[in-house]
């Protein structure tokens, strides 16, 4: 009897794990189909955070982040926050030095233009990330001990494709930069679980950091262009300018909160493309629909 229901487990184990293989397999066939519209280099992974079960596109190739990177610079910053050495009250000064170049992105510099002022930090936090903020950005980098305060905080959460290495103002000013800014689309996921698992953040912080990326207002016809209205997607995009026709950039990286309170994290990165921003933001739309179809389709999901 105990070598039949050994037998019987791992029959029903291999059964499980075929149908998972199928529904991966049928997923990922149709996202490289879907990809092909962008005339460039695509990679996306989609994971239900609850179980585990994935889909991959390219899931190891870099790709480069933009202003996606700003999620994991205001995730070092917020580290420091739950440190003690900062608090999201705190008030920041702006230096005239920190304003990005005129040509580069940047409300607060708009509001600003001489500089030397001050800003609640939990304010600065949420115009890098979501109004994509490049100045914003800058100042919260520098705050965190460059670049490398920024990997050695990413190194400790064992994220080691991502690279953050680059300020906005040094980008704005090589063109090439933003390609040593890059993230694969597994390590991208694995950002996205690590703060819908909850546990890296203080839990005031976590309900600050997920309030502001669901508040984004950038990239609104991306991963959420085809998902219902009113769906609550925590996010950030990231989006490169175009030369000789070609787009090195057009992302979004988010926490999908689906009807049965689930969690669908979804990555997608639109690289050296060639189609126009329409399609390119199609793509990345069309790719979180195929997750959002898939796991919310079948009653047991619900």
């Amino acid at each position: 009897m105990k070598k039949l229901n050994i037998l019987l487990f791992i029959l029903l184990f291999s059964s499980l794990l075929a149908a998972q293989n199928d529904l991966s397999n049928g997923i990922e066939k149709r996202m490289a189909e879907i990809s092909s519209e962008a005339k460039g280099k695509v990679g996306a992974g989609i994971m239900l955070l609850e179980t585990g079960e994935t889909a991959w596109l390219n899931p190891q190739r870099h790709f480069p982040m933009q202003s996606v990177y700003k999620l994991p610079i205001a995730m070092a910053m917020l580290s420091k926050v739950d440190s003690g050495l900062f608090s999201l009250d705190s008030m920041i000064l702006v230096k005239k030095s920190d304003l990005l170049d005129k040509n580069g992105y940047s409300p607060i510099r708009d509001q600003h233009p001489e500089g030397n002022f001050t800003i609640k930090l939990r304010e600065l936090i949420r115009y890098a990330i979501a109004e994509s903020d490049g100045t914003a950005s800058d100042v919260l980098m520098r705050l965190s001990g460059s670049s490398h305060g920024v990997m050695k905080y990413l190194s400790g959460l064992g994220l080691k494709d991502i690279h953050v290495v680059n300020t906005e103002n040094e980008m704005g000013k090589d063109f090439s930069a933003q390609y040593k800014n890059y993230s694969t689309p597994r390590d991208a996921i694995k950002l996205l679980s690590l703060i819908g698992k909850g546990g890296i953040f203080k839990p005031e912080t976590q309900k600050v950091l997920l309030e502001i990326m669901t508040g984004t207002v950038t990239g609104t016809k991306r991963i959420k262009g085809l998902l219902p209205k009113g769906t609550e997607v925590a996010h950030k995009t990231g989006t490169s300018g175009s030369r000789n026709g070609v787009a090195p950039a057009t992302n979004d990286i988010g926490i999908i909160t689906l009807p049965n309170g689930r969690h669908l994290l979804v990555a997608v990165f639109v690289s050296d493309s060639k189609a126009p921003e329409s399609v390119r933001e199609g793509v990345i739309a069309k790719i979180a629909k195929l997750g959002w179809d898939k796991w919310t389709a079948n009653e047991s999901d619900k």
